[in-house]
Order: structure tokens, then C-alpha cells, then sequence
């Protein structure tokens, strides 16, 4: 649910994407070494996922974790109505969700930049792990706006606290730029970039994306040092899938 109500999904694939696998960047200097040389990604839909053991459960826990730090998503709790895993769902796995699991794939270069796909499974890849071990990152792609307007997608992002600190973020992002077009979409908006979330930022810079604008006092988040809490300004940023000739050769 939305601003602007229920919004319909155009054009979504009927099978699962194929699954990707991106060879790690070398750890950038004073940054701790990755235990993993590549990053697995598979696509997901609820119920896909609610055939998968552990795994909704698992991506909930630690999304509500996230919103009760109170840091980088807008979603409050209190502790008399904890984040529940029914609006988790409706939320964050309301579409398409990408799931990154960590591998040292032996013999399989992948690709850093655009990925390679794979015909390995999640299980393949997981062996027996638990989720805490090897799920590295996941994120939800849908649908921004509307209608007319509903070739723009949305995504939020979600590293799991003890895979941070190895630079998966950017290689996450990358990872977007490959699937969000494939599930139908032409570009890409990020509502609330919160100032404070200075890695992220860095990431969509990097990546190309636009700051299209700025929302002042968009967040009342807690302060980092646990002291209260503070007004923080949002970016806005955007990002074309298309180039402009091929804009301009739509229907």
C-alpha cells in the first residue's frame, strides 16, 4: 500500500529471473576482508519465499531490528506494537524481492560489474548454512507510483548487521541496476535517501543515479549516539534505465 493506494504490478515476469553471481571487488583499504568471493542473487516473490524454509521469518527479524534502531527507514515502532510480520509482507515483500547470499564460488570468475547468470539454486549455493550465516543482503524492488506513472520503480535495501563493513552495498546496487529493468521497469526513484546514511549515498553517486532533490526535515530519527532524536533532510534520487534515443523510440 502506497499514497496513492494498492498499485497494480506492469508487466512482471511470470518465472523467476535467472540468478546472477558477482564477483567481490578487492576490499578497499582499512576495510576488513570479505570470508565470501562472490555474491549469489536470486529473485523471490512471497510465495516463493513461503516455500523456502526460515527465510521470511529470518529477512523479518532483521528488518524489524532496523526499524527499532530508528536510523534509516521511515517505519516507527513502539514497544507496545512492535513491527509486526504481516506489514513486514505487506510491505516489503508486496513484489519482487532479491535475495544475496555469500559463496566462494571456486573456479567461477562471475562478473563485478554486470554479474553472470547461473543455473544454481538457493540451495545449491546455501549448503545448509543458516540464513544468519550466508544471507548478506536483500532487497525489494515495486512499483513507485501508479499507472501512468508505474514504470518507475522503487527499491529498499537491507544488509544484515553482521555482514557489514565488507562493501557489499555497492555490489547490491549493481546487482539492481541488472534486475530492475528485467522485471519491466524503464527507471528508478529512491524516496528517502536520509542525509545521515552517508554510505548509501556514496553508493548512488557512484552508481549514476541524480540528486533530484532534497526534502528538508524529512525523517525524525534517532540520534546515532542512542541521545534522543534529530530532524534529518532526505535525497531524492533518480535514475533512467533507457537512454534518450530510446525514450524517444517508446510507443
Amino acid at each position: 500500500m502506497s499514497a496513492y493506494g494498492a498499485i497494480s504490478l506492469p508487466n512482471r515476469p511470470t518465472e523467476p529471473l535467472a540468478s546472477t553471481l558477482w564477483k567481490l571487488p578487492p576490499s578497499a583499504p582499512g576495510k576488513p576482508a570479505s570470508p565470501f568471493t562472490h555474491l549469489s542473487l536470486h529473485h523471490f516473490t512471497l510465495a516463493r519465499a513461503l516455500d523456502t524454509p526460515g527465510l521470511v521469518d529470518y529477512t523479518h527479524s532483521v528488518f524489524a531490528a532496523e526499524v527499532a534502531k530508528g536510523t534509516t527507514y521511515p517505519q516507527e515502532d513502539v514497544p507496545s506494537d512492535p513491527y509486526s510480520r504481516d506489514a513486514f509482507t505487506s510491505y516489503f515483500w508486496a513484489a519482487d524481492v532479491l535475495v544475496a547470499i555469500g559463496t566462494s564460488a571456486a573456479g567461477q570468475d562471475g562478473g563485478e560489474d554486470t554479474g553472470v547468470e547461473v543455473k544454481a539454486s538457493v540451495a545449491d549455493v546455501r549448503q545448509e548454512r543458516a540464513w544468519v550465516e550466508c544471507l548478506v543482503g536483500f532487497y525489494y524492488v515495486k512499483p513507485n507510483y501508479p499507472g501512468r506513472s508505474s514504470h518507475i520503480c522503487n527499491a529498499g535495501f537491507v544488509i544484515p548487521p553482521p555482514h557489514r563493513r565488507f562493501g557489499y552495498g555497492k555490489t547490491l546496487g549493481k546487482s539492481y541496476l541488472h534486475y530492475a529493468p528485467r522485471l519491466g521497469f524503464k527507471a528508478s526513484v529512491f524516496n528517502l535517501v536520509y542525509t545521515s546514511n552517508v554510505a548509501s549515498m556514496r553508493i548512488w553517486d557512484s552508481l549514476g543515479f541524480t540528486r533530484a532533490g532534497l526534502i528538508p526535515r524529512a525523517g525524525r530519527l534517532r540520534r546515532a549516539d542512542g541521545e534522543g532524536e534529530e530532524w534529518v533532510d532526505a535525497v531524492v534520487y533518480y535514475r533512467s534505465f533507457l537512454e534518450e534515443g530510446e525514450w524517444r523510440a517508446l510507443p
